[in-house]
């Protein structure tokens, strides 16, 4: 109790942060350029096409956010449900706020290999030295399509490190974290591999869309919060063993997969950042090879460990196949999505019964999306398609399948552990800090009467918690608080 006013003037400053990047935003906030071709008729086309697929690409990896709440809703008790909901929305606010502000710069302004250093506010002029936008590219896309698309990128990065917090974390961390990872964190890693930073300039680390950047980034920063959150309540006795905690849904559950894999046609095919290569449609192909042989290997791994087909490993299997693919899907050739994917499934499973036993990770994000990015990544190394590696990154290098050598495999594996280092340390800091200030955790009363009501004041399943006498809206409570309705006869 002694530290809540601190608590205060930390979560205080971090929102008056955000308002200060707002008071600082320059008057002109769009590519004046790129408004002066189209209004002139002169924007290419193929600018135009690139640019609208783009934007499509980038609403299918907004949708995940849906994907996102409804696992989590699944896999957290009733008590709880409604809490996931207002995270999802806040952190997706913050993220937009954040990489608008200072974040798309620092990930995908030019500058020096450690970060970038225009496009603040996405604005005129400095937006015009943004890696990859038109008119630096010829044939790449506008500006803003590129802001939205790689936003909603850090957003799904955010959205992956809250799944091992879930039903005893305090709100106002997420409004914390949330701001300084959308705003550093996530852009300086951005920044290093698809920004043309010094990982994949210098070393040529392939990660077409995200394994390393978006799975292990949000992996790492999850441990740390994790490891300083401590278990829920009950999940282990005195002597160390684990304990079931179900969740209360599993058919939301298997519909956020669902939604998902959705969203996942936009995450690896959209890295394409081009619609007329042709390349895309094979991407959808590799990416849905992966995620189906995610879930056949997860099932017959679980199966063989208990003799059931376990609805919540099917559901990571889609997930971790998924993952695994999101790194090599530009540089690999279909044949190897299959490889890739049953690996992936092999690997959750075995990741989540491991863990379970000493870590409180709800949701399985530490083998979900940690061990499946580290494999994904690891697999370019081994399957990237020579000719592939060529045409999207010049400088890296073939599998060791293809080549006989270690070279991108060990690119691959410096890049795993730089990132990982950086997010992990970087983040396990601002926890600690969060945690002797203002607090991570809710108190244990708190947490036994869920989030949704210490949190947020109502339930999100009203009904089920509130006694049926208080139920008067509902329609309960005693009889005469609802009148009933007046008789009248016919004729009067």
């Amino acid at each position: 109790m002694k530290r809540r006013p601190a608590g205060r003037v930390l979560f205080a400053a971090s929102i008056l942060a955000g308002f200060a990047l707002l008071a600082t935003a320059p008057a002109a906030l769009a590519d004046a350029r790129d408004d002066a071709l189209g209004f002139a008729g002169q924007l290419p086309n193929e600018v135009g096409i690139n640019s609208m697929w783009v934007i499509i690409a980038g609403l299918l990896v907004m949708f995940m956010q849906a994907g996102f709440a409804m696992v989590e809703v699944g896999f957290a008790r009733g008590k709880n449900a409604g809490s996931v909901i207002a995270k999802i929305l806040v952190n997706f606010a913050i993220a937009g706020v954040a990489f608008w502000a200072v974040g798309f710069a620092f990930a995908f302004g030019d500058g020096a290999s450690f970060l970038g250093t225009h496009g603040f506010f996405v604005a005129d002029g400095s937006a015009r030295n943004v890696l990859f936008s038109f008119p630096t590219a010829t044939n790449g896309v506008t500006v803003e399509a590129l802001w939205f698309f790689e936003f909603t990128f850090c957003a799904v990065a955010l959205a992956i490190v809250w799944g091992t917090t879930l039903e005893r974390i305090k709100f106002g961390v997420y409004v914390i974290y949330g701001l300084i990872f959308g705003a550093l964190i996530y852009p300086i890693v951005a920044h290093w591999i698809f920004g043309g930073g010094w990982l994949v300039s210098v070393f040529h680390v392939q990660d077409f869309a995200g394994a390393i950047v978006v799975d292990v980034t949000g992996a790492a920063a999850a441990l740390a919060a994790l490891l300083l959150l401590g278990p829920r309540q009950g999940k282990y006795d005195v002597e160390g063993n684990s304990h079931a905690i179900p969740g209360h849904n599993m058919p939301l559950f298997g519909l956020g997969v669902l939604i998902l894999w959705l969203g996942w046609f936009g995450f690896n095919p959209g890295s394409t950042l081009n619609a007329l290569d042709g390349r895309f449609p094979t991407i959808v192909m590799i990416t849905t090879i992966a995620g189906c042989f995610g879930v056949l290997a997860a099932l017959w791994t679980m199966w063989l460990k208990t003799k059931t087909f376990d609805i919540g490993m099917a559901g990571n299997g889609a997930i971790a196949g998924l993952v695994a693919v999101t790194g090599p899907a530009g540089y690999i050739e279909p044949w190897a999505a299959s490889i890739i994917g049953a690996i992936g499934g092999v690997i959750v499973v075995l990741g989540v019964l491991q863990i379970d036993k000493r870590l409180d990770d709800p949701v399985g994000v530490l083998a979900a999306h940690g061990l499946a990015g580290i494999w994904g990544a690891l697999a370019c190394g081994l399957f990237a398609a020579p000719r592939l590696a060529a045409h999207y990154l010049p400088g890296s290098h073939g599998g060791l399948f293809y080549t006989g050598s270690f070279t991108q495999l060990g690119s691959q594996a410096l890049g795993i552990v730089v990132v990982f280092a950086f997010v992990f340390l970087t983040s396990y800091g601002v926890f600690w800090v969060i945690k002797k200030t203002y607090g991570l955790r809710v108190t244990p009363r708190e947490e036994r009467e869920g989030l949704d009501i210490s949190e947020h004041g109502m339930y999100g399943y009203p009904e089920q918690f509130i006694p049926s006498a208080e139920l008067v809206g509902f329609g309960g409570g005693p009889a005469r608080t609802v009148p009933p309705a007046p008789v009248h006869k016919r004729g009067g």
